[in-house]
């Protein structure tokens, strides 16, 4: 394969990764622009500034996963945030914001591997199944024995969950897990989507990807150069893949497209085979009748609105929430919906104190 070709590929490869399935975005220079032109509330939001106290935890392989916690260590009920593909954890800003400002819940944020400051896993970890592992490792060291614990995930975070389900399922079933929170994500059959791209490229992209995988461990840092001086066209391109809403807030787009940069281009393509062999329908059989929240957006192109309704219809506890004018990244395009939601679902399971029982 020729290296105009190899390049052409590998900056599709940036394209189609970008919110969960790792796509390049905009100069950052046009979105500084388009915030300058255009109203933008978000314009002094701390995105990513929001820290909690680090703790570090080791994956099976070794891997050091970064976590960090929220709240006060006697809550009553933990919530453990599972971000998605090529997104870190800082994604759950607006939840980490305004949850916090209830004093008693405690929240755990961490880097799934190879994303954020985590620790880069090889080849062969680079799976769901290894995720859900991480994840496992994360309870185990953040949530004490016997204390309830709502997990909620995004995209590749809510297949983590099905993934720990699978391997796990004695969690669920002994009532460590009291909910579950889906957000724009599948069980499956993600092999059949065009990745957001139109048809016809979508089916050359997936059939050049295995021979560009191979190519990019050689040619990756060439890549990511590439990626970060060719944005110039990725803005609008951003926001048709990732976000439903024509008035997103500039500064939430440079916020992702600074998250998706920061994920190696040869991290991206590691992980895109196991996304689309992704299959956890009966996973999702394992926390059936637990109170459960999915959240779907009518244009989200990734994982589109048919898989929520799909993963809702099997759980007999699901609130189902469909966000209209949303695309991939509803907990931070419409955050104030996802919140809410989240708040109900926690409300649902949040222990009762026992002199509240007695009165």
């Amino acid at each position: 394969m020729n290296k105009k070709r190899i390049g052409l590929i590998g900056a599709a490869v940036g394209t189609a990764g970008a919110v969960g399935v790792g796509a390049v975005v905009a100069a950052r220079r046009y979105a500084v622009g388009r915030a300058r032109l255009t109203p933008d509330p978000d314009a002094n939001e701390a995105f990513g500034g929001l820290r909690g106290r680090s703790l570090t935890v080791e994956a099976t392989d070794g891997v050091p996963l970064h976590v960090e916690i929220d709240g006060p260590d006697d809550a009553p009920l933990t919530v453990v945030f599972c971000h998605g593909y090529c997104l870190n954890q800082d994604c759950w800003h607006y939840q980490r914001r305004d949850l916090g400002r209830d004093g008693d819940l405690r929240m755990v944020f961490w880097d799934q591997r190879s994303h954020g400051r985590s620790g880069r896993s090889d080849f062969v970890h680079a799976t769901v199944d290894q995720c859900g592992e991480d994840l496992f490792a994360v309870l185990e060291a953040t949530v004490d024995a016997g204390a309830p614990v709502v997990l909620a995930g995004h995209s590749m975070g809510g297949m983590t969950i099905m993934a720990l389900a699978e391997g796990h399922p004695e969690l669920f079933e002994d009532g460590r897990v009291a909910a579950v929170a889906l957000i724009n994500t599948s069980s499956g059959e993600l092999a059949e989507l065009s990745l957001g791209l139109p048809m016809a490229f979508g089916k050359v992209f997936k059939a050049a990807l295995p021979r560009v995988t191979r190519s990019l461990g050689k040619r990756a840092e060439l890549i990511d150069r590439g990626r970060r001086v060719g944005a110039d066209v990725a803005f609008m391109a951003t926001r048709r893949i990732a976000f439903g809403d024509k008035k997103v807030s500039p500064t939430v787009v440079d916020f992702v497209e600074q998250m998706i940069r920061s994920t190696p281009i040869d991290v991206i393509a590691e992980f895109y085979p196991t996304l689309a062999a992704h299959d956890k329908l009966a996973a999702l059989q394992v926390f059936k009748n637990l109170p459960a929240l999915v959240v779907t957006a009518d244009e989200d192109r990734l994982t589109p609105a048919a898989h929520g309704r799909a993963i809702a219809a099997v759980l007999s506890d699901a609130e189902l929430v469909e966000v209209a004018e949303a695309g991939h990244v509803t907990m931070l395009e419409h955050p104030e919906i996802v919140t809410r939601a989240l708040v109900r679902l926690i409300d649902r399971v949040r222990p009762v104190e026992e002199e509240e029982r007695s009165a």
